[in-house]
């Protein structure tokens, strides 16, 4: 059972001080199944490879009772494909690593990173196609090559066994705690009890990933071995983290927000906008990025030229309050027809965001951490790609015109940055160089000859 990481960041033998093992030694530890080896097969100052390899007992286990779908007795498979064996010695063997720490290098453990793993021989239970479903939303891209059963006969067919590379620029903690949650998700089994102690397990591992993932609720049944009330414990738990109250505290932000910004109905000025360059880039497809209750939808809804507005969210009950404020039972079928609603997070990967023509996201991206801005960025221009987006964010130099608006204060209570023109001009310039896009900045609402408009909008167009 083999697992290599490799990276290409100069000088990349720091990948030594990350996992706390040092590129020139190779090092054995002992765990209750076996052995774990750990040694460096390349290390320059250009390229690094870290191995881990496992030597599994398969006899020893065995004698002591471990059973598995796909052991029989002395002749298994456990020895040498990637399986819940491989997380313990994750988190025996680089448990500092897997914790995002690093004492040497404290700035390397939190930055992305150049990432490059391959495992040698891991079970996909359920098809090839689960690998990039469960891997691509979180930014990797994924090569899987299916193993034969024996290449001597070929007409046996193929394996359920795969040689999986994962490529993406994450901080080694995230590719550790994936792999971690992940590879017993493909082998479908686990090679001990699965109680309580799993579900804290899980949620640990899972936060900041796993309650926005598509195939979340596979993950965690999967993970819990189909267990019911650890399952639903699980999903409860992920559910409750997203928000305490999501339709108070939506109601909440709005209000604070519209009773700032209604001397100048500047709401309705930015969907009026947004719907304008919509209509005039000829899309017909269009996905609200962020959609919240539901009100571009609405205005969209009304121009006959969308033939299909998707409405994208992080919280499952934004979306049963846009469902609910749109009517949408009550539609006429060629009118409810044309509205999709599902729940994505924004900063991950999700194929359900390809193949649409235009994009919108209308006050969102000031509503995420600044360090997931790139996350956004790749996600919406890199791997969904619509011809179109409108991105619009409050100006921040015009807040001081805001009578109600105390000096420094965000104009929304969940704003995690504002803007000013010029650094969402160098922002909308990174993104739009850097995935092939042109960019326009428009002023929403009315303009102030010192400070600007209101509401600023970034165009990007390909």
């Amino acid at each position: 059972m083999l697992l290599t990481v490799t990276t290409t960041r100069p000088p990349a033998t720091d990948l030594g001080y990350l996992l706390h093992k040092h590129p020139a030694r190779l090092q054995s530890f002992d765990l209750p199944f076996g052995q774990a080896h750990v040694f460096y097969p390349e290390a320059t100052e250009e390229r690094c490879t870290a191995a881990l390899l496992l030597d599994v007992d398969a006899v020893g286990l065995i004698r002591r009772g471990v059973r598995f779908p796909r052991l029989d007795h002395y002749v298994n498979d456990r020895p040498y494909v990637a399986s819940s064996f491989l997380s313990v010695a994750i988190a025996r063997v680089f448990g500092t690593a897997l914790a995002g720490r690093c004492a040497a290098r404290p700035e390397l453990a939190a930055e992305p990173l150049p990432l490059h793993a391959r495992i040698a021989v891991l079970p996909s239970v359920g098809g090839e196609d689960l690998l990039p479903r469960l891997f691509e939303p979180l930014g990797y891209a994924v090569r899987a090559v299916r193993h034969p059963l024996d290449e001597r006969f070929p007409e046996w067919g193929a394996s359920p066994y795969f040689a999986v590379e994962l490529d993406g620029r994450v901080r080694l903690s995230e590719l550790l705690t994936h792999l971690y949650v992940l590879v017993p998700v493909l082998d479908a089994d686990k090679h001990y009890w699965v109680g309580e102690a799993e579900v804290e397990k899980l949620l640990l591992r899972g936060e900041g990933w796993l309650a926005a993932h598509p195939d979340r609720d596979l993950i965690v049944g999967r993970y819990l071995k189909q267990r019911r009330s650890l399952r639903d414990r699980a999903l409860a738990r992920l559910l409750e983290d997203e928000q305490p109250d999501p339709e108070r505290e939506l109601q909440a932000g709005e209000a604070e927000e519209a009773a700032v910004e209604k001397p100048l109905r500047l709401h309705d000025q930015r969907i009026a906008s947004v719907v304008e360059v919509l209509t005039a880039s000829g899309a017909k497809r269009v996905l609200d990025l962020g959609c919240g209750g539901g009100k571009l939808i609405a205005a969209l809804l009304k121009e006959p030229a969308f033939e299909e507005i998707a409405g994208v969210d992080l919280s499952h009950r934004a979306l049963e309050i846009a469902r609910s404020r749109l009517r949408l039972e009550q539609l006429a079928p060629p009118q409810r027809q044309r509205v999709r609603l599902f729940q994505t997070a924004l900063t991950y990967r999700d194929r359900r965001l390809s193949g649409y023509d235009a994009a919108a996201a209308v006050e969102v991206i000031e509503h995420l951490d600044p360090p997931r801005l790139s996350s956004f960025a790749r996600v919406v221009f890199e791997h969904a790609r619509p011809s179109t987006v409108v991105v619009t964010t409050p100006n921040r130099e015009y807040n001081a015109r805001f009578e109600t608006l105390p000096p420094g204060r965000f104009r929304h209570r969940d704003h995690r940055f504002e803007w000013s023109r010029r650094e969402l001009g160098e922002w909308a310039g990174t993104v739009a160089d850097r995935f092939g896009y042109g960019v326009r900045l428009l002023p929403v609402g009315p303009e102030d000859p010192e400070l600007g408009a209101p509401t600023q909008m970034a165009v990007f167009e390909r």
